[in-house]
């Protein structure tokens, strides 16, 4: 377990997110997430009389998002095999308002602002932003050429685009050395 040992406890609650992206045969890519949250004990909903059974899910939810090679949103579906209410299916529909947008930097806050409280489906909603960085990775790989090298007004457009890639850091002297600054109070 690479996190330290914990103290006493007792699992009261688990949620599965897989997300995994696919190339199409039509050049278009397929970026699909599935959220499942179940519980260790019998958990009474306010939306049954009978408790659910230990293990059983309470969610079981669905998202799949069409890009193309530029990031822009084609379609998206979700489909909601297990809600804790019939109407919470009715939320699938909400997120067509993001067809059309770019999987770029400020996605998190159109998904936030477009999706936010009554007008979807919280959980659909949570999926939706790591769903980008797993389209991000999953079709710049194919690509990394491309995105390795592709250049804005101040150089790379990876530097400081995360910690490694920091215009401090080694990754950033190794790939790019006239890019490289030294830390602050380094004397270098």
């Amino acid at each position: 377990m690479p996190l330290s040992t914990p103290g006493a406890r007792r699992e009261i609650h688990h949620r599965v997110i897989d997300m995994r992206a696919y190339a199409r045969e039509d050049g278009l890519y397929d970026v699909e997430a599935r959220l499942v949250d179940t519980k260790p004990y019998a958990f009474k909903r306010p939306s049954s009389p009978e408790p659910l059974p230990a293990g059983q899910s309470l969610h079981d939810i669905w998202v799949r998002l069409v890009v193309d090679g530029e990031f822009v949103v084609r379609g998206i579906e979700a489909a909601s095999d297990v809600t804790p209410w019939a109407i919470c299916k009715q939320a699938e529909s909400t997120l067509q308002v993001l067809v059309g947008e770019k999987l770029a930097r400020g996605w998190s806050a159109k998904v936030k602002e477009r999706l936010r409280g009554a007008a979807s489906c919280t959980h659909l909603m949570e999926m939706l932003i790591p769903l980008a960085t797993t389209a991000l990775q999953g079709i710049r790989a194919l690509q990394m050429e491309r995105y390795l090298h592709a250049e804005g007004d101040e150089g790379p457009l990876k530097i400081d685009s995360c910690y490694a890639y920091g215009r401090e850091r080694e990754v950033v002297q190794r790939l790019w050395p006239q890019h490289y600054r030294a830390p602050a109070g380094t004397g270098n």
